[in-house]
């Protein structure tokens, strides 16, 4: 007997992000981190050179199309917690927060492993291609309804 799989479409979507979300946020909280506060981490972590407060904003903006105000709270809630620190008018990730990361990755990778693991390469690739068609799509919509 054969299956036909679902075609792609929002909701499809919408609950594999939400479904691999879940798994990364139950690691979070363990850490007692939310899930925005790890992209601005993570922003911070991967830029090279300290940020501005504003390119970071514009970083996790881009990334989760958040309230900027809620994005700069994020900023200070990680400098409270000493995960960065102001340098001058940049942000830099600290050691803590660099080692929060790792471990939070080193946390990660075995689900990750085991939901990804065994996909082929080619369908991984044509997943690819579509999401970063939508991903240019929905952009380009939300850019025209900001106006």
């Amino acid at each position: 007997m054969t299956t036909t799989a679902p075609a792609a479409d929002a909701r499809a979507l919408a609950l594999a992000h939400y479904a691999a979300r879940g798994v990364l946020e139950h690691v979070l909280a363990r850490h007692g981190v939310t899930f925005q506060q790890q992209i601005a981490l993570r922003a911070a972590v991967t830029a090279g050179a300290p940020q501005s407060a504003d390119e970071l904003v514009a970083q996790v903006q881009g990334s989760l199309k958040a309230d900027p105000a809620g994005i700069r709270a994020t900023l200070g809630e990680l400098a409270a917690r000493e995960l960065l620190v102001a340098d001058g008018a940049h942000f830099r990730p600290t050691d803590a927060g660099r080692e929060l990361l790792a471990a939070v990755g080193a946390e990660t990778a075995p689900f990750s492993a085991r939901i990804w693991g065994g996909i082929a390469a080619e369908d991984l690739a044509a997943a690819g291609r579509v999401l970063a068609l939508v991903k240019e799509r929905a952009d380009a919509e939300l850019a025209e309804l900001a106006g």
